[in-house]
């Protein structure tokens, strides 16, 4: 829907949150409309018949296409710097669509272990029952991704940063090799969004987000995005999308257009309260690991380094004495909330191997070095003084 945009003039990304993908009515507001339709109004029969068959550009139905959710995708697709963009209901249903829309049985998809609970399950689950052969990667070395991608391979998916654990992927040498045997790279962008991180700059063929995370980071409602080359987001992804109808809503979209807004300026707070608490956490007794990549300490901080801008909003802790500690220490936090989302304006914990990483065994939790002691802390926005003393009183009461 090109022609329905303002001119957009080569801005700065920060204008382009702002600006990127405006697409004012003939009322000329401010602020950019919500348009509740489900439907659109042809001015005869001929003319739905042309729409209906591509002859002209315009809305049909908002499963397939709406101005607000049209803004939203447009302003996302400018700030990733990407070819297209498609807005889906929330972030798994961009993972699953960005995936399932592109394979068929037989074909052969390669991921990481680490990756969020729900994304495991598409590759170890979902996938196999469809007849797709899938091959699980432990760890970001480069070894078991060389021997995972040494045949002909549909696609790869991969997070980066990792949830939980912060593992760091080397996006440029991983989507090499997945070139080399005709594979397209999915990226899970939402721990580094946008502004941390842009992986179809590294190599990548594709980028997924949660918006429902930083991009709208106040806890208002879900969303998702997948962004990659005009070809595979015009031949693949929308008509899997316009089928399955996974659409999102338009005031779901218009509060993420507004989310965006302030994007910029919300992550970069947020990585500086993050390193200021990672930094904190590694002098602190009964702490066995602290995780966050901005620090020297984490095992590929150099390549964290190379590929963001900065390190984000999630530092990963694990405590001594395993589960029961974990949550003497959760339930001693007072200003933190208990919560399983992440990218919130608000400071939020959780204990990822009871809840988001619940249905792993034992043994695939060790495998990505998922104890029953760790805690998984997003960041907010509060001052981090006030963060950093409600840890240190929750650190304090879980030792008694």
């Amino acid at each position: 829907m090109a022609g329905y945009f303002e001119e957009n003039r080569t801005w700065r990304r920060q204008t382009g949150l702002v600006r990127g993908g405006l697409m004012r009515s003939q009322y000329d507001e401010t602020s950019e409309a919500i348009y509740p339709t489900s439907g659109y109004v042809y001015g005869s029969a001929e003319e739905a018949e042309d729409a209906f068959a591509n002859r002209n550009e315009r809305f049909i139905y908002s499963r397939y296409g709406n101005p607000t959710v049209e803004m939203f995708q447009e302003r996302l697709r400018l700030a990733e710097n990407a070819p297209a963009c498609f807005a889906t209901a929330s972030g798994m249903s961009a993972v699953f669509a960005a995936i399932v829309s592109m394979v068929k049985a037989g074909d052969h998809v390669v991921g990481a272990r680490a990756v969020f609970g729900s994304c495991l399950y598409i590759l170890t689950d979902i996938l196999p029952r469809l007849g797709v052969e899938t091959t699980i990667v432990d760890g970001p070395g480069l070894a078991g991704w060389k021997k995972a991608l040494s045949r002909p391979t549909r696609c790869v998916f991969i997070e980066s940063p990792s949830n939980p654990g912060l593992d760091i992927f080397d996006i440029t040498a991983i989507s090499d090799l997945a070139h080399e045997v005709g594979a397209l790279v999915i990226i899970d962008n939402v721990f580094a969004t946008p502004i941390l991180q842009r992986p179809l700059e590294l190599g990548a063929d594709i980028v997924v987000y949660s918006a429902t995370k930083h991009i709208d980071g106040q806890g208002r409602t879900l969303g998702g995005a997948i962004l990659g080359s005009t070809e595979y987001c015009t031949d693949v992804v929308k008509p899997f999308l316009r089928h399955t109808g996974p659409s999102l809503s338009p005031f779901n979209a218009w509060v993420l257009l507004k989310g965006l807004e302030t994007l910029e300026l919300r992550v970069r707070q947020h990585c500086r309260n993050a390193r200021e608490i990672a930094t904190f956490l590694e002098g602190q007794n009964g702490i066995l690991r602290v995780l966050y990549p901005g620090l020297e300490s984490h095992p590929q901080h150099a390549l964290a380094n190379k590929q963001m801008s900065d390190f984000g909003s999630v530092v990963t802790i694990e405590l001594a004495g395993g589960k029961e500690t974990a949550f003497r220490f959760v339930n001693a936090l007072s200003l933190i909330d208990i919560s399983n989302n992440l990218g919130d304006t608000k400071s939020l914990v959780t204990h990822p191997a009871t809840t988001t990483h619940q249905r792993l065994s034992p043994g695939e939790r060790a495998s990505l070095g998922l104890s029953d002691g760790v805690v998984r802390l997003s960041i907010g926005l509060e001052d981090a003084d006030d963060i950093i003393e409600d840890i240190a009183a929750a650190l304090h009461a879980a030792a008694a």
